[in-house]
């Protein structure tokens, strides 16, 4: 199923927790809502699954306009943090409850419900504990009960209000590869809330980038990090250093701090450049101070203190040299670069040609 929202706007007193949003998620698309707290990604959620008025725009699921539509009609099945399950029902009667309240023209048989609750406690692999009580299971049990009970409506459409937070970052990792494949297998749409940028770079098609109430870029992954369209997305998604700097001429100037030029096709002006580790080599020199190694993904990281700074790199070559307070210096692969205009492009080093800028 589609989703389409147009120009949604919500606001609470003078608090704007949505500013005009609008998104398109394709049929069977895994979609993350990423942002700080407070950026509008959860009341987004609760308007598509009904939770939630609005006060402008409109929602439309599978092309059916949802303004006037009951959140127990939209057929959306919603996954809370905190789970939200009965503690005096058994693990059954939880994933049933969706069932046996439907209107009695609506409610399937007794046997049915029976036989749905099972496969689904198969389907999330817990079919043992559906006599049990939340109490008396785990976090990451309570978790797949949580989206058995989601499932058991047969949704269109999955929302999963940040469903991981209250599980250990062990069985974090395992219970969200766990539920991007059950959305592959299932065909379902997804949509997921998270501020864990790690969580919605590793599960989604797409990722919303949510500011004060907007999305300010929906892309993959791979184009956030490579393409941010805005500095608070260069900032917020990935690790980079934001480091004050100069356009002149086409040159990107980083006085005073000891970092070598870039080549940039940008305005003359002041800018802001976002480095991340692996654009920045640090190799022995003079010109900065090492102050500690880090385990990095395949490579060594330090702490580089340079000038007033202290920005993550990339050591290179790895040998006795590179131990703190060691004298190093510092060499740039490349920034995203953003201008006083707005506009940004890649910068590079000066032996190659810059990114056009857009």
């Amino acid at each position: 199923m589609s989703v389409i929202v147009r120009s949604v706007s919500r606001h609470f007193g003078d608090a704007r927790a949505l500013d005009g949003v609008s998104l398109q998620v394709e049929r069977g698309e895994f979609v993350a809502l990423l942002g700080p707290s407070g950026s509008g990604k959860t009341t987004l959620l609760r308007v598509l699954a009904g939770l939630e008025g609005t006060d402008a725009g409109s929602v439309q699921i599978d092309a059916r306009d949802m303004t006037s539509v009951p959140a127990r009609d939209r057929g959306v099945g919603v996954v809370f943090q905190h789970y939200a399950l009965f503690r005096h029902m058994t693990v059954f009667e939880n994933v049933a409850f969706g069932l046996r309240v439907r209107p009695p023209d609506r409610r399937p048989a007794r046997a049915d419900i029976a036989k749905r609750v099972r496969d689904l406690l198969a389907l999330v692999q817990i079919p043992e504990l559906e006599s049990r009580y939340p109490d008396q299971i785990s976090g990451g049990q309570r978790q797949r009960v949580a989206l058995a009970r989601a499932l058991a409506i047969e949704p269109r459409l999955l929302l999963l209000d940040e469903p991981f937070g209250a599980l250990d970052a062990l069985v974090r990792k395992d219970v969200r590869r766990w539920v991007r494949r059950l959305h592959e297998e299932l065909g379902l749409t997804t949509i997921l809330v998270t501020h864990d940028q790690d969580e919605a770079m590793e599960m989604a098609d797409r990722v919303a980038v949510m500011e004060n109430g907007r999305i300010v870029q929906f892309a993959p992954p791979a184009t956030l990090l490579a393409a941010p369209a805005t500095p608070f997305v260069a900032g917020f998604v990935g690790e980079a250093a934001r480091i004050a700097c100069a356009v002149r001429q086409g040159v990107v100037h980083f006085d005073p701090l000891p970092l070598p030029p870039l080549r940039v096709m940008l305005p003359d002006g002041s800018a802001e450049a976002f480095v991340r580790p692996h654009d920045l080599v640090a190799s022995p020199g003079d010109s900065a101070v090492l102050r500690g190694l880090r385990a990095g993904h395949g490579e060594a990281r330090a702490i580089v203190e340079a000038g007033d700074a202290n920005l993550d790199a990339v050591v290179h070559p790895l040998g006795p040299w590179a131990r703190r307070g060691a004298p190093c210096r510092l060499h740039l692969r490349g920034a995203q670069v953003f201008g006083a205009d707005g506009t940004s492009a890649r910068a590079v080093p000066l032996a190659e040609r810059a990114a056009v800028y857009g």
